[in-house]
């Protein structure tokens, strides 16, 4: 299996998120599955098929945060020091078409949220910056075609 790259707040959500699903939502679970039981019929029981259904749910992400979580190759971005674009960076880069400046760290798969500013490491744009270092130019094939930027920062914070 594959080491699975996150910064360190990625891997405490995950964690977080499993606690939840293990210490809170699968208890309600059984309760509820237990409560419908008693309402008899189980064939025509609306509320046991939905428990049932949250239950298998619920399973299946405990078990595929459980593979992520013991794959995880948590990196510390507090001890990097580098003029160059690596995983956890944070990067202001300017859109040389728009004119428009964009500021997102290069975070895990898992962890990603472009709404928020953390771009995926997996996604085109950051695939070509690694590497790369302040006031170099990149150009990144999107599904509109190529888009010129040029890097303004790298930090680490």
């Amino acid at each position: 299996m594959t080491a699975i790259p996150m910064t360190r707040n990625g891997y405490d959500k995950l964690q977080e998120e499993l606690r939840y699903l293990k210490n809170i939502e699968r208890p309600q679970i059984i309760e509820a599955i237990a409560s419908a039981r008693e309402l008899g019929d189980l064939s025509e029981n609306a509320e046991y098929h939905a428990a049932k259904e949250r239950q298998a749910l619920v399973e299946s992400r405990i078990s595929d945060l459980e593979e992520k979580i013991g794959l995880a190759q948590v990196i510390d971005i507090s001890n990097i020091e580098s003029d160059t674009i690596k995983f956890g960076a944070t990067v202001e880069i300017l859109d040389e078409d728009t004119g428009s400046i964009s500021k997102f760290q290069i975070v895990g798969s898992d962890e990603a949220d472009i709404k928020n500013g953390l771009l995926p490491i997996t996604s085109p744009i950051a695939k070509t910056l690694i590497g790369k270092s302040k006031d170099d130019f990149v150009e990144v094939k999107t599904p509109n075609g190529q888009k010129g930027y040029t890097v303004i920062s790298v930090d680490y914070i």
